[in-house]
Parts: structure tokens; C-alpha cells; sequence
């Protein structure tokens, strides 16, 4: 090997080096935040005046068929959407309806002891509003509908019957104060 080969090696070598040394610490090299004043404490909180104007809607839902208000009352993690109302009636025969009605969407979800059934509004009044699905309470095959009347959803009806629709059961139903 001759010298002047090892010379132009040399050459290489170190100036790899020095471009490979230069990324590294510019790589490695921290921006340096702004220090804090000794007037603002690190762990100060700033007051925010506030607004009498309603809070913007929450992107939280709530499963309506597996918590009830109440459940989710007291979680200030969870938020329930202002267009769901939970209404409990009395019925004649003796029934107990549990009523979810999610505005949003048309529907209510009736909850009873022979089971749980979401129904889609059929019309667009108010008085009565009526809501209809294709099974009975259980799921099984033939027609439940729930009429409700005045605006504060008070009084309701509701008809079911299994795949022979002659057999239709009504309940005169009244709204109640209890609990859901």
C-alpha cells in the first residue's frame, strides 16, 4: 500500500466522521423550553369566568338498555344525551312499563317483565305518537305497538299480540312518578 493511498483514506475517513459527529449532535441536541417566571407557579390554575350559555353537546353516549338514569347519575365520567327521556307507567292489566324514548332517532325502547322490545314511530303527530315493531315483547313473531298521548307523554296504550294478531292484548297504561 502506498502512502498516498493511505493519505486519501485518512482524508475520507475523517471527514465521514466529523459529518457523521455533526448529525449526531444535532440530532441529540434539545430546544430549550422558556422558563417560567417566579410569578407563575407551575401548578397555578387559571380562572375562567363562566358563561350562563348552555355547555356544547357531549359525544358520550349512553346505552339506554344497559344503564338507566339513575345508574349513571352519580358517574361524572358518563353523560346521558338530552334527547333521551326514561318515563315509568302503570298498566291495567298489571304491567309495569319502563319507556326510553330517544328523541334523535324516533324510537322508544319499552322494558317490561316478559322482555324488552325497541319501537319506530309511525307517524309524525305528537298527539298521539304511535310506535310499532314487527315482534311481540319477548321477540317472538307478531306486532307490538305503543300509543302515547298528550304532550307530556301521560296516558299510553299498548297492543301486542303473537303471529295470530285476533289474540291482541291491550294495556290502558298511566304515567308514574316511581323511579325507573
Amino acid at each position: 500500500m502506498s502512502v498516498e493511498f493511505l493519505k486519501k483514506v485518512r482524508s475520507s475517513v475523517v471527514l465521514t466522521s466529523l459529518l457523521a459527529g455533526v448529525l449526531t449532535v444535532s440530532a441529540c441536541q434539545q430546544q430549550s423550553e422558556p422558563e417560567s417566571g417566579m410569578d407563575e407557579g407551575a401548578n397555578t390554575e387559571e380562572s375562567v369566568p363562566m358563561s350562563a350559555e348552555p355547555a356544547e353537546p357531549s359525544d358520550a353516549v349512553i346505552d339506554t338498555e344497559d344503564a338507566s338514569l339513575n345508574e349513571v347519575e352519580g358517574d361524572t365520567a358518563a353523560s346521558v344525551n338530552s334527547g333521551v327521556t326514561q318515563m315509568t307507567y302503570l298498566c291495567t292489566p298489571e304491567l309495569k312499563i319502563e319507556a326510553t324514548y330517544e328523541e334523535d332517532s324516533d324510537q322508544v325502547v319499552v322494558a317490561t317483565a316478559m322482555g324488552t322490545v325497541t319501537l319506530n314511530q309511525t307517524n309524525e303527530g305528537s298527539n298521539p305518537e304511535v310506535f310499532e315493531v314487527a315482534t311481540t315483547i319477548d321477540g317472538g313473531q307478531g306486532f307490538t305497538q305503543w300509543r302515547v298521548g298528550h304532550e307530556a307523554r301521560e296516558t299510553g296504550v299498548m297492543r301486542t299480540a303473537g303471529s295470530y294478531s285476533d289474540n291482541a292484548r291491550t294495556y290502558e297504561c298511566k304515567k308514574t312518578d316511581e323511579a325507573v
